[in-house]
């Protein structure tokens, strides 16, 4: 079967996550076809993406949070309101996804998390069946935790949400612990898409903590914090655009900007991680049994870093207080029920894509 990827392209989480479905549906013998990709003025595509999905990409103005800045979180409530008067921008790319879905004639849409796609089947009649994939998927099951928070907040992150996945047909919730799909709705669970390479690491422990940062504001808390403890090691990445592939601030500290097998590198081998909570790399730090702090920066990033503290995959602070988790470190215990679900991975995922496959074939 010939599929067409649509991805939202905020962080790297929905990247990594198509690349590794892409293998996968490779492996089983179907096709992707192309990549159209969400994108703000704010964010630069990895160069590691586009040369892994291999498969021609074009990209449309999609939705996105406004940035965060150091003291202050990014609010779904204001980035809804600066992405209503985006409107006419975003009416352009509901037409232009309507027009490629018709002209590249695949049997299957999967759309990772990207709100055009839900508002193009609301407005238009297509017939080409499509599948939502994310982890906030997860968000719309009816025994998921919240975290204590802003309860409007709460409200448009699962709104937003539902109009992702505008008749889908199946919702893939990633879950970071096997559950049981709600009877009667459109949601499986399925574990984290984890890229191959995650699957071959062995992971080593050497003295210096690894991070990311999606805002690249953040990083002054950084720099902030290696002056009161001159002597931590650390390597960060982040998405700054315009900067060498290598800033380093002083011997201790280095920050480098996405290269996806020396982000692995640095994550096998380092002590601990600390991230701003996005989904994909926790996952990955908790399958290599590293010690994780979360430092969220919207109300989504809040949910992903409770589920994962439930899961006990680290610790949860407002600011990156490293020291928090120096501390920590000795105190973690990894997971092992987490590394067996996500190592069924591939078994699950062909099992799910087969299904919804077969079915697909039966009606034509």
């Amino acid at each position: 079967m010939k599929f067409l990827f649509i991805i939202q392209g905020e962080g790297r989480g929905h990247l990594m996550q198509s690349i590794a479905l892409k293998d996968i549906l490779n492996k089983n013998g179907h096709k992707v076809v192309s990549a159209l990709i969400g994108k703000s003025k704010r964010r630069e595509l990895p160069d590691f993406f586009t040369k892994r999905i291999n498969v021609p990409i074009e990209y449309f103005n999609s939705p996105n949070f406004l940035p965060s800045t150091k003291h202050k979180k990014a609010n779904i409530l204001s980035s809804t309101i600066y992405n209503l008067f985006k409107l006419p921008t975003y009416f352009i790319s509901i037409y232009f996804i309507r027009n490629k879905i018709k002209r590249l004639n695949v049997d299957v849409v999967i759309n990772f998390y990207e709100i055009i796609v839900g508002l193009t089947y609301a407005i238009f009649p297509i017939k080409t069946p499509y599948v939502s994939i994310a982890h906030q998927y997860l968000l719309l099951h009816p025994e998921y935790k919240f975290p204590s928070g802003n309860k409007l907040e709460l409200t448009l992150l699962r709104f937003f949400t539902q109009l992702t996945c505008i008749k889908s047909s199946v919702l893939f919730a990633l879950s970071i612990k096997k559950r049981k799909n709600p009877p009667k709705s459109r949601i499986i669970i399925v574990p984290p898409l984890l890229r191959e390479e995650i699957f071959q690491c062995f992971p080593t422990k050497c003295d210096y903590l690894h991070g990311y940062i999606l805002n690249d504001n953040l990083a002054n808390e950084i720099i902030e914090y290696q002056k009161k403890y001159p002597y931590v090691h650390l390597h960060f990445f982040w998405d700054k655009k315009n900067t060498p592939k290598k800033t380093i601030i002083n011997k201790f500290l280095t920050f480098h900007t996405l290269n996806d097998k020396l982000f692995i590198k640095y994550m096998t081998r380092c002590k601990a991680y600390a991230t701003t909570a996005g989904f994909e790399s926790i996952c990955e730090a908790m399958y290599l049994g590293k010690p994780i702090l979360m430092v969220p920066t919207h109300i989504e990033q809040s949910c992903n870093a409770y589920e994962a503290f439930l899961a006990g995959a680290g610790i949860i602070s407002n600011y990156f207080d490293l020291k928090k988790l120096i501390d920590y470190i000795p105190k973690h215990k990894e997971n092992i029920e987490f590394r067996i679900w996500v190592q069924h991975s591939e078994k699950y995922w062909t099992k799910e894509l087969d299904k919804f496959t077969s079915t697909l074939q039966r009606e034509k």
